[in-house]
């Protein structure tokens, strides 16, 4: 297959290594604004680097890879649509609901495959912790704990076009509550705190927040995030039930220390980041991407999928800001106009 990558920064640098030396890959073309990256990038992984993302789609592309700047990925979706081309963009689709939804029209009228990168359903210890919830083994489950910790927050300019921490960052253990589970998120309670680095308050974001979340079936769910964990990167979901309970993140390089005398030790190494921690899911969405294209596997996260999550995240932004319980279907989804 000849596949064609837009974006050639940290993750579309790691995305054209895995398909570079990826044997479904036939041919890799890569594009950036940043024509001198793109050029260093394709040299590093064999790939062909083109001059414009316009010269991208003129060779002949079976699929087309996102993982450029969030102001271009709705653009780029329905460009792709309109050829007839699969795509797996990261998240997020748009910068908001509304370009999120006509993005999404675009594909259905299309017809097209549209794969949104939550890498955490590839994750082995997430994927444990989903067949062990579905197979009943923790009996009735009443209560589930998911957090996202950075070690430290990203650059200042960054921040104003991250659509805030419950879309940037939450949005992932969202999906995860509904992957998880089985189960749909029907109300949330949310805040933030701003009271981190002043760069926060001047994007008007937090860099703190927690959301109470009730399940479809009573379930209770916490989810926290925070940009300013120095310890390391933390990311875990707990799930209880009553018969067992299990976590999944926790392992020898998890950044948290007991306070126990006979706790066990802290972590030699704990996870400095998101690539680090996540590269084998990384590359697996990537691998279960071509099996998509060549008609082998089903699509395991279209963008109504993505949708979901995001309306979630909407959700809490909108009871952060107006100090309310907000069920979810107060926020517009694909049926509405």
């Amino acid at each position: 297959m000849r596949i064609g990558l837009v974006g050639t920064g940290r993750i579309g640098s790691f995305h054209a290594g895995v398909l570079g030396g990826h044997p479904g890959v036939d041919a890799l073309v890569v594009a950036d604004a940043d024509g001198a990256r793109a050029a260093e990038v394709a040299l590093r992984t064999g790939a062909t680097a083109a001059p414009s993302v316009d010269e991208l789609f003129a060779r002949d592309l079976d699929a087309l890879v996102i993982a450029s700047a969030t102001s271009s990925h709705a653009e780029l979706i329905g460009r792709a649509a309109g050829a007839a081309l699969p795509v797996f963009c990261e998240k997020p689709i748009a910068l908001d609901l509304t370009g999120t939804l006509a993005a999404l029209r675009e594909v259905e009228a299309a017809g097209t495959v549209l794969q949104l990168g939550f890498m955490r359903r590839f994750d082995a210890g997430y994927a444990a912790a989903r067949r062990l919830v579905r197979s009943g083994a923790l009996g009735r489950l009443h209560t589930v704990r998911a957090m996202t910790s950075d070690p430290a927050p990203p650059p200042a300019a960054y921040l104003p076009l991250s659509g805030g921490l419950y879309r940037d960052c939450l949005v992932h253990d969202f999906d995860m509550l509904r992957w998880v589970t089985g189960r749909e998120v029907v109300e949330v309670y949310a805040t933030g705190s701003d009271a981190g680095p002043a760069m926060f308050r001047s994007a008007q974001d937090i860099d703190t927040a927690a959301a109470v979340l009730t399940l479809d079936d009573g379930v209770l769910a916490t989810a926290t995030a925070t940009r300013c964990n120095g310890a390391g990167y933390d990311v875990r979901m707990e799930l209880a039930g009553e018969l067992d309970q299990i976590a999944a993140g926790l392992d020898d390089r998890t950044p948290l220390t007991s306070a126990e005398p006979q706790g066990p030790p802290p972590a030699a190494k704990p996870w400095a980041g998101f690539l680090e921690r996540f590269a084998p899911a990384y590359e697996a969405e990537l691998d279960a991407f071509l099996k998509v294209v060549r008609g082998e596997l089903a699509n395991p996260c279209d963008g109504r999928e993505a949708l979901h999550a995001l309306r979630i995240a909407e959700a809490c932004e909108l009871s952060r800001r107006e100090h309310r319980p907000v069920r979810v279907d107060e926020i517009p989804g694909l049926s509405t106009s």
